[in-house]
């Protein structure tokens, strides 16, 4: 059976502290100067990063880490757009380091975006009664501007995996970020890696399994992302349904992976 899903990536992700000046000259103008589309997110061969995950008292709960494992390119039928992939191992891990999930999610860059793995949405958990059955999976990446605008919205990502048997289809499992948009930015974000320069991403996620037509089990609930077009997700944050913090994720290191 194919296993491919994680809590939110990023998506979700990602990299590269901005020294002071630079920082201070996006907060004052478009925060895409300088984007690199042969690595998305500045991410290199081998590069590594860890998000550290806390719970609504700030306690540990967790960590995701990413590594790169290849660097490639495509062009279009036409050979007029080129496309830049990035294939990147992603692992969540509990309090105690131990491994809950393992997934290969891709980044690509082509004109003025980025697009993260849609795959990156979708909790380990949401499948975790379909084992041992036939899964098709069905990604939409999330689409992220390099030069985003105060009051635009983004695209909807995410996921959907057919559960099915031999002989029946048994279930559909849906997870996507809904009604994103760009809220405020860019300003300074300050995480264990570094400040960077961040736009403020608010979305509604909807997490769902649906068994028939007429029998869905949702849930929704608001995440804010601080994203920097340089460096990708710095942190996200995500609210219960009463609108009150629930987990968090912070980017803690940066590792470039290059040899001494």
């Amino acid at each position: 059976m194919l296993h491919r899903p994680s809590f939110r990536l990023l998506s979700t992700l990602l990299l590269t502290a901005l020294p002071v000046a630079a920082l201070q000259a996006q907060n004052a103008a478009p925060a895409a100067t300088g984007i690199d589309c042969h690595h998305p997110f500045g991410l290199t061969d081998n590069n590594e990063r860890v998000y550290r995950l806390t719970d609504a008292a700030g306690k540990p709960t967790g960590e995701l880490r990413m590594r790169v494992v290849s660097l490639s390119s495509e062009m279009n039928k036409k050979k007029t757009v080129e496309t830049h992939l990035v294939l990147l191992k992603s692992g969540l891990y509990d309090a105690k380091s131990r491994l809950l999930n393992m997934q290969d999610l891709t980044i690509s860059c082509r004109q003025d975006t980025s697009f993260v793995d849609g795959m990156s949405e979708l909790k380990p958990e949401s499948l975790r009664s379909f084992r041992d059955r036939k899964l098709v999976y069905a990604p939409v990446a999330l689409a992220w501007p390099h030069q985003p605008t105060v009051g635009s919205t983004l695209p909807t990502g995410g996921s959907e995996v057919q559960v099915s048997s031999s002989v029946v289809d048994i279930a559909k499992v849906r997870s996507f970020s809904r009604q994103r948009k760009v809220v405020s930015g860019p300003a300074p974000v300050t995480t264990p890696a570094g400040t960077f320069s961040c736009y403020k991403v608010e979305s509604e996620h909807e997490d769902a399994t649906q068994a028939r037509k007429d029998m869905v089990m949702r849930t929704t609930y608001k995440v804010v992302d601080y994203y920097s077009p340089s460096v990708g997700i710095v942190k996200t944050e995500v609210y219960d349904k009463k609108g009150k913090l629930a987990q968090t994720r912070m980017l803690a290191t940066i590792n470039s992976g290059q040899k001494q």
